[in-house]
């Protein structure tokens, strides 16, 4: 299709902008020569879509528009908000890479790398016209909302939808609608302000030190000069005040003297300030250690790419390698990047990399405040600092110019981001390395089966750490059979009388116990017990979880929530039976059975306040509590010298979930956490309760032997066609009209078949998810299995392509390449 010239003016130019949403394509818009010769891509424009308006980002410049694109129906470009990219050219390439992996939507992608608040977003602003004056003096005194809403823009500025909103409460969306469209009120959009940005306070800087002319310094004026030296002649002004005792009125008046400067800047929201820092220990490497670290240096000083897998076991010193690796990339003048799983195994780590980095260590995590994430990708962006650790989030941290990456407990879950955008850190980690030729290393002492199938292959380099330091022993795990203990206790019991001896011994040692159950609440569910219903979510096809502290059921899918009910629901019996336990009746069940010892609960349930989780982990490892409850939290990364003794109650949950993943889980989180134990000079003992006791994963796990499980694992994934022998995708349908969902997985279905009269593709499905409701929405899952990820993605883009043609609804389809979770 020719467009005349006219539609296309040259002071015009078409651009293609990337928008936070599920779709997959940029957008077209038009701006203007001027300040499209300005942009670059990946800047943010904001721009109109539908009736919202929207923080994209800048795809193509002088993009040639879609053939079957009408040009007069083409939106400008409402303002462009930057002048350069926020995001470097590398997470640019690392975000297109990712959503063309994972048949993401780049423009969401883009957002999730930069810090949660720093998206600009746009605010509507109404003025009153002329004739909306004249029939305000023509009408004064009417109370009806429209026009005490007209008579508050006569007499005040311009004022947006939100201060209308809080002075006349929500009918004032209403009101101003009418008015826009009655001519009386005009209506634009403006830029709004980031919801985070940077902190800035009042400061003294000291000009003279002496010489103060022939006027002599008051005591007060004295003391405000000695303060400003004592800390090199520059302070925050309130701390001055505080510092030199005095009143604002003597700074003031020195500063019109020329001997003081009073000034603003910004103030960066430190998350470790005030915090305790470990002192630095010089630790001497072992022979294994020393190889290790030789291997990665040497590759660093080659400064190209290259993955290694450093799979050691609990205790045996892989941190003092990371350290000592980012030392290395620091003297060749090159960047460090470090992800770690859970936010939990931030603190302790973080004090550790600050006592030995000092401020070039900047943090990265979703716990913390807003600023102080906004103010620490600031530091990582200007350079000022050259190491970033965080959770999966953190791979986009802007660092320039990294020779290291390093993903701890690399085979941890946490990494798989599992809502839009859908992501793996590590692999991303990966990609990223490769893009910086850079080395990247993984660690584990249970590596994935993917990640310890691409060392046995040769994709990655394998490093082992077969000892702990010092050739300390690893602890001493027994598995005990509750099958035994039921039958001599005639009852189900929550702990068998060999861990209630064992945390006994430990107490009276001095030593500190650990016990896990991976299960948050009070009791899993309830049932009645006369018509047998058990009480379930009324948006999810999930039971209710009791959380007896604040006398709910918890919904922990999606938050719904009653109080317990006094008589079922259903059949209004009162026979009501509580079933299952959680960390919180686990917590209650430990205070009573060892009373007078000291006892910390860590969960998502207990952890809720910003810095409780630091600060009980802290304690704990100071010794100021003598057992530590929580779920798989607590299991990984920590170093507590004087834990003695792990116990784990109820493993055998993990084992039946519907996943051909449950036995690898299973089988990390007991190793993990048997490794929390006898990490110091103390010898361990790990206790673990199972009603099953001769599965292969609990077996290879009670005597930590890695390879025994791999081969063990390996051969049932081959033997069924799972990963790493083939590469999966699943489509997720969800709808709240069942039948609906249902016809559009079938539609997709028959264009998959159509695409796959080779066989190359395995299909399983539609069919219903494991979790049938989610949030009120039913769900159908289908699964393909194929050889290869590019024959897979391609095949799978032509199916929805056709499918959408003949009905399929794209929006409500999630595609996952490479699921973790099939839930």
């Amino acid at each position: 299709m020719t467009r005349p010239e006219a539609q296309h003016p040259p002071e015009f130019a078409f651009v293609e902008v990337a928008l936070p949403l599920p779709f997959r394509r940029p957008f077209t818009y038009r701006v203007s020569r001027s300040v499209s010769d300005h942009l670059q891509i990946g800047c943010r424009v904001l721009v109109p879509f539908g009736k919202r308006t929207l923080t994209g980002y800048v795809a193509e410049l002088d993009a040639d528009p879609p053939e079957d694109l009408d040009i007069s129906l083409v939106k400008d470009v409402i303002e462009a908000i930057d002048d350069e990219p926020l995001l470097t050219e590398e997470i640019l390439q690392l975000t297109r890479w990712a959503a063309d992996y994972y048949a993401a939507s780049w423009g969401e992608l883009l957002k999730a790398a930069l810090p949660a608040g720093i998206s600009s977003l746009a605010k509507r602003v109404f003025t009153i016209v002329d004739s909306g004056r004249s029939l305000v003096e023509q009408k004064a005194g009417q109370r009806a909302l429209k026009w005490r809403v007209l008579e508050h823009l006569a007499g005040e500025r311009p004022t947006d939808e939100a201060e209308l909103n809080k002075l006349f409460g929500s009918g004032a969306k209403r009101a101003v609608a009418e008015l826009v469209k009655g001519g009386l009120v005009s209506a634009e959009t403006e830029l709004a302000e980031s919801k985070v940005r940077a902190k800035r306070q009042k400061a003294v800087r000291l000009l003279q030190a002496e010489g103060f002319g022939d006027k002599p310094l008051t005591d007060v004026q004295q003391r405000i000069i000695d303060a400003l030296n004592s800390v090199g002649g520059e302070m925050l002004f309130t701390d001055l005040l505080a510092a030199a005792d005095t009143g604002a009125s003597p700074i003031n008046t020195l500063a019109r003297r020329g001997i003081i400067e009073v000034y603003i800047r910004d103030v960066l929201r430190d998350p470790l300030a005030g915090a305790d820092l470990p002192e630095f220990e010089k630790l001497t490497l072992n022979a294994e250690q020393r190889f290790a670290f030789d291997e990665i240096a040497a590759s660093l000083a080659r400064e190209n790419y290259e993955a290694f897998l450093l799979r050691g076991v609990t205790g045996s010193g892989k941190t003092e390698i990371y350290i000592r690796a980012m030392r290395a990339a620091l003297e060749r003048g090159r960047s460090s990047l470090m992800l770690v799983p859970e936010i939990s195994l931030t603190p302790i780590f973080s004090r550790r990399l600050r006592a030995v980095f000092g401020k070039d260590v900047a943090i990265l995590h979703s716990n913390l405040s807003p600023g102080e994430r906004f103010d620490e990708w600031r530091r990582i962006k200007n350079g000022d600092a050259r190491i970033a650790i965080g959770t999966r989030s953190a791979v986009f941290a802007p660092l320039e110019n990294i020779g290291l990456v390093i993903v701890d407990e690399e085979h941890d879950g946490s990494y798989r981001q599992n809502e839009p955008p859908f992501y793996h850190g590590r692999d991303l980690a990966v990609m990223r390395a490769h893009i910086s030729r850079a080395v990247v290393v993984l660690g584990s002492a249970t590596p994935s089966m993917e990640s310890f199938h691409n060392a046995q292959t040769g994709k990655y380099r394998y490093l082992q750490l077969q000892n702990r330091i010092g050739g300390r022993p690893m602890a001493q795990a027994e598995l005990v059979d509750m099958r035994d203990v039921f039958k001599a206790a005639g009852k189900d019991v929550i702990f068998s009388p060999r861990l209630v001896d064992a945390v006994n011994e430990t107490h009276a040692r001095g030593e500190q116990t650990i016990i896990l159950l991976n299960r948050r609440g009070f009791s899993a569910f309830v049932l009645c017990r006369s018509c047998g219903e058990s009480i379930r979510c009324k948006n999810c096809d999930i039971a209710l979880t009791y959380h007896k502290r604040d006398r709910r059921l918890v919904c922990h899918y999606c938050t719904y929530h009653i109080d317990v009910p006094d008589v079922c629901p259903l059949c209004k019996s009162e026979f009501l039976y509580f079933i299952g336990q959680g960390t919180e009746q686990l917590e209650e069940r430990l205070e009573k059975q060892f009373a007078g010892m000291r006892i910390a609960r860590i969960d998502r349930d207990s952890m809720k306040r910003k810095g409780e989780m630091a600060k009980t982990l802290l304690a704990f490892d100071k010794g100021e509590i003598d057992i530590l409850v929580g779920t798989q939290m607590i299991a990984k990364g920590h170093d507590f010298h004087n834990v003695t003794l792990v116990g784990v109650v109820s493993v055998d949950t993990g084992l039946g979930l519907p996943d051909f993943r449950s036995a690898e889980r299973t089988f990390q989180l007991l190793t993990q956490v048997a490794g929390r134990a006898g990490r110091g000079h103390l010898p361990g003992r790990v206790l673990i309760q199972t009603y099953y006791p001769e599965h292969y994963a609990l077996r290879h796990a009670a005597v930590q032997d890695f390879e025994a499980f791999y081969d063990e694992e390996i051969k049932y994934r081959e033997r069924f066609g799972f990963p790493p022998f083939v590469v999966l995708g699943s489509v997720l349908f969800k709808h709240k009209d069942e039948k609906y969902a249902l016809r559009s997985g079938y539609i997709l279905r028959d264009a998959l078949d159509r695409q796959n009269t080779d066989g190359f593709l395995r299909l399983l499905g539609p069919a219903q998810a494991p979790i049938s409701r989610l949030k009120n929405e039913y769900r159908y899952q289908m699964i393909i299995k194929a050889a290869s990820r590019k024959t897979l993605r391609e095949r799978l883009d032509a199916a929805i392509a056709e499918a959408e043609t003949l009905g399929f609804d794209k929006r409500i389809a999630q595609v996952q390449i490479d699921p973790v979770d099939l839930m």
